[in-house]
C-alpha cells in the first residue's frame, strides 16, 4: 500500500518563509500563502494533501525545521 499523509504541520514560530519546500516536493503538495504573517513572510501551506507520498524531502530542506509530515497509520 502507497504511504499518505494525515498531515503536514508548519511551525509558523519557526518558518522564515524561504519556500525550498515548496521547491524541494516533487508532487507539488506545498503552496504559498496569499495572506502575510506578522513578520511579513508568505508561508507555505498545504493545497495537496493526497499527493503526499511522506518522503520527506519538505523536513530534511528546511533550514529551521519548521516543517513536519504526520504519516497516516
Amino acid at each position: 500500500m502507497a504511504r499518505k499523509a494525515k498531515e503536514i504541520v508548519v511551525n509558523p514560530r519557526l518558518c522564515k518563509g524561504c519556500h525550498i519546500c515548496i521547491a524541494v516536493c516533487p508532487h507539488s503538495v506545498l503552496k504559498q500563502t496569499e495572506r502575510v504573517d506578522n513578520r511579513g513572510f508568505f508561508l507555505p501551506e498545504v493545497e495537496n494533501l493526497d499527493a503526499c507520498t511522506v518522503c520527506h524531502r519538505c523536513e530534511m530542506h528546511c533550514p529551521d525545521f519548521a516543517i513536519k509530515v504526520i504519516e497516516r497509520k
